[in-house]
């Protein structure tokens, strides 16, 4: 008898560990996650995610650090999940019409940047003016 209890213990130890997942984790730069609106919009839509197991959202630091099943999903597809909800997500960025389905307390001023000979002809237009 103490034999079967002994082997039937053992069964159940090694199910259990047989069943579990392996996971990965990752932390994603996110500047457009800027305050709780965006931190709790973003922890809901990942949450929903059935391959995501873990998610942490820190505004300040503008990071998310994300906790998956290997073999069901990947970075990449997060980021683009991230993507389509209207954040960049490291070197996948949001799309307009994403972005513009952002709350206005999430959405932030595009800054354009202009280069060395568009800033001189900008200037030189402005000379002729004077």
């Amino acid at each position: 008898m103490k034999t079967f209890i002994f082997f039937l213990a053992m069964l159940f130890t090694f199910s259990s560990q047989a069943q579990k997942k392996a996971s990965e984790k990752a932390v994603i730069s996110t500047p457009g996650v800027r305050d709780e609106v965006c931190k709790t919009r973003l922890e809901n839509e990942l949450s929903r995610q059935k391959d995501i197991t873990g998610v942490k959202v820190d505004y300040k630091k503008h990071t998310v650090a994300v906790t998956w099943v290997r073999d069901r999903t990947n970075i990449e597809i997060i980021k683009t999940v991230i993507a389509n909800m209207g954040y960049d997500a490291d070197d996948v960025t949001a799309g307009p019409s994403a972005y513009k389905k952002l709350p206005k307390a999430c959405q932030h001023p595009i800054e354009k940047k202009i280069d060395d000979n568009q800033q001189l002809l900008i200037t030189n237009y402005f000379m002729t003016l004077l």
